[in-house]
């Protein structure tokens, strides 16, 4: 056996407990039986042995010793007695013995016929995870790469993980110190009980001196993972059930795990108290701290969990008084075993789980606590964090982007170790938001149902569609990831409306603005009037385009090359003074001189008519009678001196 127990350290049903046995004349099967059933898994897996070598071959037996292999990390031999439980005719494995079956082959890196069994796990939500992600070894892939990773010189022979950030000290939990007094050694996995250590960081960078942490907090039970608020002075940490350091049993022996807190007083650690939500009839351990303190999280399979043991919350009071703890629900909990929380400075669950689709054993998984909804996207972390074995304990510093993390992977030191990491890449959400809003008439501010609004990436890939409600209203998901989106809206008889953002993990909103198109006027109507042009004006007796009049021209050029078979006549208008035939000619050369004008712009001559019309088509009443005109003044003239653009075709 090589490494300290899962369910020791993993909090699973139970874990951690020291039992007694009696009755060494008892029949060996029903010894190697009630040892089991017991938690004594080392003294199980011998007499189990035992028995196989002399003939026994019971279903129960290749249960239980598959079970104790696999709640020793001994995936190999697991794997075997779980293959022959499997071969058996008149059985019919569990989902549990199936999905322990299928993750100790993982853990030898036999992923097809891992797989093949996930696929026999309908009903399990485990399986439905795996149903859901069958590509999890490729997006494993895409996570990894990430990490620079050694080993820690701090380590020992023994068992040692449950790193915790003190200042510059590296707090952790060991087997190392106990020695192998029997009444120190834990049946479980025939290891010592653990202790809290200390070890500083020198001038070279490396942590040293690997000491006991605090005579008042370790004792001869169990002492494991913790937790210290920011100024030091609070510790919540974890310890077996006992009285004055003397275990507290339950009616099977078994002596359960809760959650301690201390305080710092005068450099010693005083005031410890049990928190009142432990149970002497479930398991409460390795607690987390949220980035404001206000949030205890923790592993537990008290009532309502899941699995063997889940990941909870509960509220640490402003008067120093607790809420009811709060299972964080099945995206990030499942039937196997969640345990070892710990939440980063920017609101982000690292948790090691067998539940969810990993390399094998229990793999680091985390998730994003700031998207507020209960769907939590979980995502591994990846490899070399990750690999066939149990990796856990993973603590990290947002802002220098250092941690560590215990595994009991192949070329370390001891049974279970402590790595140190650094991060060389962020880790990659999808990070799933929405972008609701209103569709608008910019022309009166009516709300506008049923238009498309669709969002696109910085590719111009599409990614997501609706249309408006009755109300105008919308809803898209993104993925906030993204470095840009642009929202377009689209409406029948409207130009269409858009918006470029950049998206955030919070609900986004925006209003959507569609303008009325202009409808395309008809033969025999004033271009002018469509354009809202003023009147194109000429100087007396004169038929040169003007500056005010060319801005207004460029605008019927940008009519015509918007609508490209449109044909047009320039029609030019005179006023009333001077004779009928010489206000015909001039108004011909100013036809002439505007459609110029348009061709020079670019506009096809062939697509313009000029026409003059002389004083034929006076705007108001200054006639060619010489009392009438006398009375009109300038102004009244100008209004004559016109163009306009009729369509024709």
């Amino acid at each position: 056996m090589t490494t300290m127990n899962i369910k020791l350290k993993h909090i699973a049903l139970g874990a951690l407990m020291c039992v007694t046995f009696t009755n060494a004349q008892e029949k060996q099967i029903k010894k190697a039986s009630d040892t089991f059933n017991n938690y004594a898994f080392m003294d199980a897996i011998g007499s189990y042995e035992s028995l196989v070598k002399k003939g026994y071959t019971e279903q129960q037996i290749y249960q239980n010793l598959g079970n104790a292999n696999y709640l020793n990390a001994a995936y190999e031999a697991a794997s075997d007695w779980y293959g022959k439980l499997h071969q058996l005719t008149d059985y019919q494995m569990s989902s549990n013995e199936l999905y322990q079956y299928a993750q100790s082959l993982k853990s030898l890196e036999r992923y097809a016929e891992s797989d093949a069994l996930m696929e026999q796990l309908e009903a399990d939500g485990r399986g439905t995870k795996f149903t859901d992600a069958r590509d999890y070894l490729a997006q494993i892939e895409k996570q990894s790469g990430r990490y620079e990773i050694k080993n820690l010189s701090v380590n020992s022979k023994e068992s040692d993980y449950g790193p915790s950030f003190l200042a510059e000290q590296l707090i952790f939990v060991t087997a190392r110190d106990t020695g192998l007094v029997q009444n120190n050694i834990h049946k479980w996995n025939n290891k010592s009980f653990s202790n809290i250590y200390k070890a500083r960081l020198n001038s070279t960078d490396q942590y040293v001196e690997a000491t006991s942490f605090s005579k008042e907090l370790n004792t001869k039970a169990h002492e494991s993972s913790m937790v210290f608020t920011k100024d030091g002075k609070t510790v919540y940490f974890t310890r077996n059930n006992d009285t004055k350091g003397d275990f507290t049993r339950d009616k099977s022996g078994v002596t359960r795990l809760k959650l301690y807190r201390a305080e710092l007083e005068n450099g010693s650690w005083s005031n410890t108290t049990v928190l009142p939500f432990n149970n002497d009839a479930y398991s409460v351990a390795h607690p987390a701290l949220s980035p404001d303190e206000d949030l205890l999280y923790f592993a537990s399979d008290m009532e309502g969990s899941l699995g063997a043991s889940d990941i909870f919350v509960v509220d640490i009071n402003a008067d120093g008084s607790y809420g009811t703890p709060k299972n964080l629900g099945s995206s990030i909990n499942t039937e196997g075993r969640e345990t070892f929380p710990f939440v980063s400075e920017d609101n982000v669950l690292y948790f090691a789980s067998d539940g969810h689709p990993g390399l094998g054993g229990l793999d680091v998984f985390a998730t994003d606590l700031s998207i507020e909804n209960d769907a939590y996207e979980i995502v591994n972390v990846g490899k070399p964090v990750n690999g066939k074995m149990d990796d856990f304990s993973y603590i990290i510093n947002s802002t220098s982007q250092k941690g560590f993390f215990a595994s009991n992977r192949e070329g370390g030191v001891g049974d279970d170790d402590i790595y140190r990491f650094e991060q060389t890449k962020p880790l990659k959400f999808k990070c799933n938001s929405s972008l609701s809003g209103i569709v608008k008439n910019t022309e009166n501010g009516s709300v506008l149902p049923n238009a498309l609004v669709q969002l696109f990436d910085s590719d111009g890939k599409e990614i997501a569609q609706m249309l408006a409600d009755s109300e105008g209203k919308f809803s898209l998901p993104f993925d906030c990831a993204q470095s840009e989106l642009t929202a377009v809206a689209t409406l029948d008889e409207f130009a269409e409306g858009r918006k470029i953002f950049v998206p955030t993990k919070e609900v986004m909103s925006i209003t959507l603005q569609l303008e009325p198109e202009k409808r395309l006027v008809a033969a025999g109507e004033d271009v002018g009037k469509y354009l809202n042009l003023p009147m194109i004006y000429f100087n007396f007796d004169k038929s040169d385009i003007r500056s005010d009049a060319q801005l207004e021209l460029d605008k019927v050029v940008a009519f015509m090359n918007q609508y490209p078979d449109v044909k047009i006549e320039v029609g030019s208008h005179t006023d009333s003074r001077s004779t009928d035939a010489y206000n015909l000619s001039l108004s011909e050369r100013r036809a002439q001189a505007t459609r110029k004008y348009l061709i020079q712009m670019g506009v096809d001559g062939a697509r313009i008519l000029a026409k003059g019309y002389g004083e034929t088509q006076l705007t108001n009443d200054c006639g060619n009678v010489i009392e009438i005109a006398i009375e009109c003044g300038e102004a009244q003239h100008e209004l004559n001196r016109r163009s306009e653009f009729i369509i024709v075709e």
